[in-house]
Formats: C-alpha cells, structure tokens, sequence
C-alpha cells in the first residue's frame, strides 16, 4: 500500500529526530562526537524525505496509484 510506505517513512525520520535529540544536548555541552551523530541523522532525514518528495510526485502524476 503507497499510503503505508510513505507512513513508514515519516515514522523512520521522526524516529530518527527524536532519537537525536539526546546528540542535540550533548553537542551544546560541547562533545563534538554529537556533532557528528546530529549530522549524520540530518543526512539520513534528508535521505528519507528526498524518497517522499519523489513518491509523492509520482502518485499526484498518477504514475503510482
């Protein structure tokens, strides 16, 4: 089901911000690790919505029904 899958991948990138709140608080305590982790989760986020944004083009398009 389209409607399912673009749910699972919402559900994957706030799983992955909530997750990285802790690295949030920790990067402004200064541990540069937390940094790093933050800017891996923001490209994993940017990963997922990149995927939305095409999958939901493709349906408005009807080219997924």
């Amino acid at each position: 089901n389209i409607m399912n899958n673009l749910d699972d991948k919402m559900n994957a990138m706030m799983q992955t911000l909530i997750a990285t709140a802790v690295d949030v608080e920790k990067f402004g305590q200064g541990n540069k690790s937390a940094g790093t982790r933050i800017r891996g989760a923001m490209q994993e986020i940017k990963s997922i919505a990149q995927d939305v944004r095409v999958e939901v083009q493709s349906i408005k398009n009807g080219e997924l029904v």
